[in-house]
């Protein structure tokens, strides 16, 4: 197997099939480089390790880079700054308002939505219900299993015959739509 130094001055010198034979070598370093620079970002991020290394890689060797790299320890160097520069990338896309840069993330998990509150609250909540049964009425059936029987949504899916990602997402946009109806 060829060292690293000898396939990036192949590279240089304009090797197709040198860039080819370098990730298999240097991939799991790279890997374990990407996964420390996610391990100082925000949680939530969407960028993977696998998908970071893979971008810094294209950066490093397209056919358009005039790089050249002197050795093993110049190439990471390179990999790191490319690394974070897809990272600040990442973030400023994030914080434009066509991405949705002026509004915060609130988990789902964290709305409630209120049964033992008032009996105006249930009586809310009910006609909310229904008027969400007459656009999906899937999504208002698993509500229904879930608060008013108590089943998990894995066990509301299989009583109503779908797979536990439709659950989750009928789940996810009646809570929504229900918390919204209710803060009216």
């Amino acid at each position: 197997m060829a060292d690293v130094t000898q396939i990036l001055s192949q590279i240089e010198q304009g090797d197709p099939s040198a860039a080819e034979e370098l990730l298999p070598l240097v991939y799991e370093e790279l890997r374990n480089l990407a996964a420390a620079k996610l391990a100082h970002e925000k949680p939530g991020q969407t960028l993977q390790a696998t998908a970071l290394v893979h971008e810094a890689y294209l950066r490093l060797t397209g056919r358009n880079t005039n790089e050249c790299w002197e050795n093993r320890r110049h190439f990471f160097a390179a990999a790191s700054t490319a690394m974070q520069w897809i990272l600040v990338e990442a973030a400023r896309r994030k914080l434009r308002l066509k991405r949705g840069g002026d509004r915060k993330r609130v988990e789902l998990e964290d709305i409630a939505i209120p049964l033992n509150k008032s009996p105006e609250r249930l009586l809310s909540l009910d006609e909310a219900l229904e008027r969400l049964a007459l656009q999906l009425p899937e999504a208002a059936e698993v509500v229904r299993l879930r608060y008013f029987v108590g089943l998990s949504i894995e066990e509301a899916a299989d009583v109503l015959g779908v797979s536990r990602a439709t659950a989750y997402r009928h789940w996810t946009f009646a809570k929504a739509w229900l918390q919204s109806e209710l803060d009216k």
